[in-house]
């Protein structure tokens, strides 16, 4: 069936070019197409399923909900769903880490969190500037999209008035220049607040290392503006810990999450806002898919691998062989946890890879501000057997590429 010439949809829809079948169910770490094919899934929903399709756990969790007749839409109104989920929260996630954080549930996808954290931040000190960094990327609506330096995300339009763009951590001079230009600032326009990555996923998998993220941290606190992490894809465990900034000594004062967080695919996004800057008024920031019940429900289900650390020292684990496999066939691999990248030498050849590693069977995505990098992201509860099985296919694409590019 050739999908893309029966499709109705929007030119604007992608991912149905990128993977150009009918898909009718998935489970575990594999997703099937009508026509009753199974293709490994490296891509996890560009990172919202990180445990994996059709979780038995979380599925049971939902089905029982809705069977008893649960609230499924409630805004912000307080459900039963809503108050075990922030209870079992702070119990699992933030008190173990000493972390304490008021829960804003901002609209149903990630953007939505960003533009929040964004009008916070302007609000609580009064100043509009915004400080990003180079091919990052938040979101795209209008204020997400203003703090994303990934070219071939913006539209031509006049949206980075209040907005400053630095070097991100793989530029030599990121922390001076940072520096010399909070230092030139008038005390009365200083930024509102810094956004980062602590690795930044579409724009090709670049880590900030830990003394760089504490050096932002110390200049943001020094000129008194907000640190905001956006932890919408590294996030729920992506790169081993539960919040990426875990590996360094640093203290958000807002923190974005959503994809994974609901466990099963259900829209959810929440910023995590530390209590002396929550001065929000009742109703000032609002929208009508901020209480997803389901979410609510799921969420705390996936909350279970948290409870001790195994989890996170398996996603360790399967990180080192994904690291070991790479190395032995002589492949530069980037990333941290379950959220790795390789190179290739540009978007054609890239592009190519992709399309070979799909039709090998494996779902990978594209990333990079070049689109040069292939992005690898299975899921965090994938068996040592599928992953395995995955990297052989990918490696035989790669292979495969190179025969018939002889450039890679």
């Amino acid at each position: 069936m050739n999908v893309e010439k029966q499709n109705s949809e929007s030119n604007v829809s992608f991912y149905n070019k990128l993977f150009p079948k009918l898909f009718s169910t998935a489970k575990g770490s594999y997703i099937r197409t009508n026509e009753g094919n199974d293709y490994l899934d490296f891509f996890c929903g560009a990172g919202s399923l990180n445990y994996g399709h059709n979780n038995e756990a979380m599925k049971n969790a939902v089905i029982a909900y809705i069977s008893n007749d649960g609230i499924i839409n409630s805004l912000d109104m307080l459900t039963e769903a809503k108050y075990n989920f922030i209870k079992k929260f702070n119990e699992v996630i933030l008190k173990p880490r000493k972390m304490e954080y008021k829960m804003q549930f901002t609209g149903p996808t990630g953007t939505n969190a960003v533009e929040a954290a964004l009008k916070l931040a302007r609000k609580y000190t009064g100043r509009e500037k915004i400080i990003y960094f180079q091919h990052s990327f938040h979101g795209m609506t209008y204020g997400s999209m203003s703090i994303s330096g990934i070219k071939n995300k913006k539209l031509n339009v006049d949206y980075k008035k209040h907005v400053v763009e630095m070097p991100y951590a793989d530029h030599p001079d990121s922390i001076d220049t940072l520096g010399n230009y909070l230092a030139s600032c008038d005390a009365n326009h200083l930024p509102a607040a810094v956004i980062l990555e602590t690795i930044q996923a579409e724009g090709g998998v670049k880590v900030a290392p830990k003394e760089w993220l504490e050096n932002v941290a110390v200049l943001a606190k020094k000129y008194e503006i907000l640190l905001i992490v956006d932890e919408i894809q590294t996030g729920c465990g992506r790169t081993g810990t539960f919040f990426s900034f875990e590996i360094a000594d640093i203290a958000p004062d807002i923190v974005c999450l959503s994809k994974s967080l609901s466990g099963y695919g259900l829209p959810l996004s929440v910023n995590l806002i530390k209590p002396e800057i929550d001065c929000w008024t009742p109703g000032e920031h609002n929208g009508t898919f901020r209480g997803n019940n389901l979410a609510f429900i799921t969420a705390m289900t996936a909350l279970d691998y948290w409870k001790t650390e195994g989890f996170a020292a398996d996603i360790q684990k399967k990180s080192a062989i994904i690291d070991a496999f790479f190395k032995e066939n002589g492949i530069e691999l980037r990333g941290r946890g379950l959220m790795k990248a390789f190179k290739s030498e540009n978007e054609e050849i890239n592009n190519g890879i992709q399309n070979i590693i799909f039709y090998n069977g494996v779902l990978v995505d594209v990333c990079g501000h070049e689109n040069n990098f292939v992005k690898i992201m299975p899921p965090l509860t994938i068996s040592e057997t599928d992953l395995r099985i995955g990297l052989n296919q990918v490696l035989q694409s790669i292979q495969q590429s190179r025969l018939a590019t002889k450039k890679y």
